[in-house]
């Protein structure tokens, strides 16, 4: 039985915020804004752009602003959506653009992992019989790094012989797992994390005004990382593992093995499980490096966080034990998932793993 189209969840989308193409403001990226501009209107437009930086800074908001902006003629201003182009492109209904996004699977029921071969295929038929009408053709790939080899190498062959009047958009994450043949074929658009005065007011224009700073400290300056704390309980989550962490050099084994059993549950709309487990992991050891050579850090994302900092993390010897330890759990995490490892069994293994380094174990247990 085929899935209803209006129950397909969109992959480009966080859950709770609009999807970027029905976001009209571009915030905090001036600069990438002006670069572009600048080659729009000076006549050395590029046919194939990669938008690069952290997730949840705005490269796929970005990408539909240009997209609305070249469709409508790049006579007005930049990323308006007010013109009749603007409105058909919110709609999904202009048909001198193509998304590029992970496929739903109705087989299995659910998104495909990966953009396939056959969805870059749909790309260039694209190009083929919309060259006809003449003028613009916008095309946005959300995300590159989706995409496996067989539709890389499908795509190259579009970067290597552009069609007249397209210009590809390319959103990528982690633009160094691209092909370089890809990345070479391609103008770099970079993209910074947010301050936090503009995420302040970001998350507030999106209505998430409680643990506005925590969640912008945890998120580290993206929005979309923000948002998908606060609709999956980041905040909450990343409050149980400073606690469970704040038994160390003694981990508390029962409380352990509950924050790892939490990281089984079944993927659903409002998010994975597992993901959201290594989110909020990666974020600590991330912090908890950081404090080993700054301090603790500042706001705190937890109630206890900085103190128990300063205590596991309190030099550059310990900021560097922080450090590797992320690096490696990161890696074994992604090869867990790719060869389906028990998440739960994976989770505790890698608590374990932490309370045994050595700035855990030489460090003195919490008081109370």
């Amino acid at each position: 039985m085929k899935t209803d189209p209006d129950d397909i969840p969109e992959p480009d989308r966080v859950p709770g915020a609009p999807h970027p193409r029905h976001t009209d403001r571009v915030i905090g990226q001036d600069a990438a804004i002006a670069e572009f501009v600048e080659a729009a209107q000076g006549g050395r437009l590029h046919h194939a752009w990669l938008l690069t930086g952290p997730r949840g800074v705005g490269k796929a908001t970005l990408a539909w602003a240009i997209a609305r902006w070249m469709l409508s003629g790049a006579t007005g201003p930049f990323g308006a959506a007010d013109s009749p182009e603007a409105r058909r492109i919110a709609a999904l209904s202009e048909p001198r653009l193509h998304l590029v996004r992970r496929p739903w699977d109705d087989k299995a029921g659910r998104l495909s992992a990966q953009i396939t071969v056959d969805e870059i295929r749909r790309l260039l038929s694209f190009f083929h019989l919309s060259a006809a009408e003449g003028g613009r053709r916008v095309a946005i790939i959300d995300a590159a790094d989706d995409m496996n080899p067989a539709a890389a190498n499908a795509l190259l062959k579009v970067l290597e012989e552009p069609p007249a009047d397209a210009l590809i958009l390319m959103i990528a994450h982690q633009p160094a797992g691209l092909l370089p043949t890809i990345r070479s074929r391609c103008r770099t658009l970079r993209l910074s994390p947010l301050n936090p005065a503009q995420m302040g007011g970001v998350l507030s224009h999106l209505g998430v005004d409680d643990d506005a700073e925590a969640l912008a400290a945890l998120s580290d300056g993206s929005v979309g990382e923000a948002l998908r704390l606060a609709g999956q309980g980041g905040l909450d989550r990343y409050q149980q593992l400073v606690d469970l962490m704040a038994t160390l050099p003694r981990l508390d084994r029962p409380r352990a093995a509950a924050f790892a059993d939490a990281a089984a549950g079944r993927a659903g709309a409002e998010g994975d499980p597992f993901d959201l487990t290594m989110t909020v992991l990666d974020r600590f050891l991330t912090r908890t490096a950081r404090a080993g050579l700054m301090g603790p850090p500042l706001p705190q994302a937890a109630r206890g966080e900085g103190a128990l900092m300063a205590r596991i993390a309190p030099n550059d010897g310990a900021a560097r034990a922080w450090a590797e330890a992320q690096a490696r759990l990161s890696a074994r995490a992604r090869t867990g998932r790719a060869v389906n490892l028990d998440p739960a069994a994976l989770v505790m293994d890698m608590l374990i793993e932490l309370a045994h380094l050595p700035p855990a174990r030489s460090a003195p247990p919490a008081k109370g």
